[in-house]
């Protein structure tokens, strides 16, 4: 038996590196918080004897003692709180299997009498509270990489054609709840290429897209989102269609970006190139001011600035274009070669503005389409144009679902999934228990 002891920041990845290093055999027989994450202690080829008496780990009873007082402790101010965590800690404590080798089993903890009046919200230590909470979370990311793990093999087994269309769509990139939702509506459908097409036209009409161009309804256009995404350069190319088809009357910009280096010097340049008038609006300015004279133009676009989530001078951009006298359609611009969590930070930091739709850009560079589809259809935001290349205007184009479909086909990994990322998606999908896997 090999046995070896594992460290890190929290559960998920100490659970990766014991299956990287001693396989999905292994066997967790202890586990324990430490300074700075956890210590996972796992074992390859662990065969308890079921005659041999149980020796009682002392540490762990001591540990499981202190969280039962914690819990008695703490149970006045979680009612007080309306905390859901009570309803977590049944559901942790539901007998669910915990290792192939040895199953979680519900402690016996007598329940004390409950007291004559809830204790004051200040009477419970909140380090004591807050080691209890880590402690549960912990448990709770190690039962759902264990019943990942296991509701994978189990599918791979009862319906192997299923588990094939599961690794198709993970090699596209969508998410977990997003892949469950697709296979949930072909699910009586058995044979497998009709069930792909199926699956793929199906994804399709989950895109959203505008019934009118933007530029042809016309109004306020403002291009939002984090630095790097290509804000300008799709406002310019914008500019551009708008020109070549209606001319230079009826268009302005506006650049409210003052922190990056030339970029009001660069929009000046692209409107002495196309004959357009460009406006300028400083931090502390007013933006409806600056607006007001434009307003008998037919369509204005706005450059913002590409600032952190954390910045104090994002949420005063972001508040003047949701202002009541502005009607800004806000256009979140997102690059298609963006991590998954930066496409997810970008949304939740400029969704308070309102937005109308999104832009998804620098197609001729990415690897993946699978995870900007996700977002853009679970948070339905409408795919309003695509830019796959620098040339302007001609690399903007107005969005075809099932041609966006098809590339992100053709662009989609050559190798299949490996067996951790499939039982890792699958252990993510319990934090979305709406339908059942498989």
């Amino acid at each position: 038996m090999q046995v070896k002891r594992f460290f890190a920041a929290d559960m998920r990845q100490a659970m990766k590196l014991v299956r990287d290093e001693l396989g999905a055999d292994a066997a967790i027989i202890g586990n324990r918080r430490i300074a700075g994450g956890v210590e996972l202690t796992a074992a390859l080829d662990y065969t308890p004897s079921a005659l041999a008496p149980r020796v009682p780990n002392m540490e762990l009873e001591d540990e499981l003692r202190k969280t039962a007082s914690r819990i008695v402790s703490a149970q006045a101010e979680l009612s007080m709180r309306g905390d859901s965590d009570a309803s977590t800690n049944r559901q942790l404590f539901a007998g669910l299997p915990l290792t192939a080798a040895e199953p979680l089993v519900e402690p016996t903890f007598k329940e004390p009498p409950r007291p004559a009046a809830p204790a004051p919200a200040g009477a419970v230590d909140q380090r004591a509270f807050d080691s209890m909470r880590f402690e549960l979370n912990g448990l709770r990311e190690l039962l759902e990489v264990q019943l990942g793990s296991l509701a994978w093999n189990q599918l791979q087994g009862s319906k192997p054609q299923q588990a094939n269309l599961w690794r198709r769509l993970q090699r596209i990139g969508l998410s977990g709840p997003l892949s469950r939702d697709l296979l949930t509506l072909t699910a009586e459908v058995e044979e497998p290429r009709q069930a792909w097409r199926m699956l793929l036209a199906h994804l399709a009409r989950m895109i959203a897209t505008p019934q009118i161009e933007p530029l042809e309804e016309g109004g306020v256009i403002a291009m939002v989102g984090p630095a790097g995404m290509g804000k300008t350069t799709t406002l310019a190319k914008l500019a551009a269609r708008y020109v070549l088809k209606y001319g230079a009357q009826n268009i302005a910009l506006v650049s409210m970006d003052s922190y990056r280096i030339g970029a009001q010097e660069q929009l000046k340049t692209l409107g002495r190139i196309l004959n357009v008038s460009v406006t300028h609006v400083d931090p502390g300015q007013s933006l409806a001011n600056a607006l007001d004279p434009l307003l008998r133009k037919r369509v204005v676009l706005i450059d913002t600035a590409g600032l952190q989530a954390s910045d104090p001078a994002l949420r005063m951009q972001l508040e003047s274009l949701a202002g009541r006298g502005i009607k800004s359609k806000n256009y979140l611009v997102l690059a298609t070669t963006s991590q998954k969590q930066v496409l997810t930070a970008a949304y939740h930091s400029y969704k308070r503005c309102g937005l109308a739709g999104c832009i998804l850009t620098k197609l001729d560079e990415t690897a993946s389409l699978g995870e900007v589809l996700s977002l853009a259809i679970s948070h339905e935001l409408p795919v309003a144009y695509l830019t796959d290349g620098p040339r302007i205007p001609d690399d903007l184009h107005l969005p075809r679902r099932h041609q966006l479909v098809s590339r992100a086909v053709s662009v989609q990994m050559q190798e299949e999934p490996s067996e951790e990322a499939m039982a890792d998606m699958f252990a993510d999908l319990y934090h979305h228990p709406a339908k059942r896997v498989g």
